[in-house]
């Protein structure tokens, strides 16, 4: 399903209304649809990314985590439609619409981000669900990474409405990055950063 959300989101890449030899300038000026298709292409990989690595730790299901995993994939679905929308308000240089498209957008962002703490209660209030390896609250911590999400498109959301739309999606681009780098495990972050840091340390100067 992920990979049919991702693939709608190309739909809003069409060729620019141009007069002969204006491509170029046409190319350029739909840099608000390109924004929204890299910001949000980048969101549905990495969900499909933490939601392989959760279920990669989940070796069987309930009812409600059923209805909690089909909630993250409906509010993942919603996704190109506030794309379609801000790119297109974007493009019209209307400072108002432009505002409200961010909002929008923002607004779906952080539903999805609820939907994944919702999924992360479940699952940590049925640690049975988990296979033998899995640490009981690993889980739980996972709540962390989906209100610091919300957190971060409440506050895209405000800045774009009262403040630029541009500044909004450009923010909203710290949720996927941050979703990326801890696509493991919030509590895996800091052995991750050690690693890296005794990697650089071992090559030769």
């Amino acid at each position: 399903m992920l990979s049919i959300v991702i693939t709608l989101l190309v739909l809003d890449l069409k060729p620019p209304p141009h007069e002969p030899g204006r491509l170029l300038p046409a190319l350029i000026a739909q840099w608000p649809t390109y924004l929204a298709y890299v910001t949000s292409y980048l969101y549905i990989a990495v969900v499909w990314l933490n939601h392989k690595a959760a279920f990669q730790r989940i070796q069987s299901m309930t009812r409600g985590l059923h209805w909690a995993n089909l909630l993250v994939l409906f509010t993942t679905a919603l996704l190109p439609w506030p794309t379609s929308i801000v790119a297109s308000a974007l493009a019209e240089d209307n400072e108002f619409d432009a505002r409200v498209a961010a909002g929008l957008y923002t607004l779906v962002g952080s539903m999805l981000c609820l939907s994944f703490l919702w999924f992360f209660h479940v699952v940590g209030r049925h640690p049975d669900l988990l296979r033998a390896d899995v640490e009981k609250d690993y889980f739980p911590n996972e709540r962390i990474r989906a209100v610091v999400g919300a957190v971060v498109y409440l506050v895209a959301g405000v800045t774009g409405v009262l403040w630029t739309p541009v500044a909004a999606m450009i923010m909203s681009l710290v949720v996927p990055v941050f979703y990326a780098i801890t696509s493991h495990g919030y509590v895996t972050l800091p052995d991750a950063a050690k690693h890296v840091l005794s990697r650089r340390k071992d090559r030769p100067r």
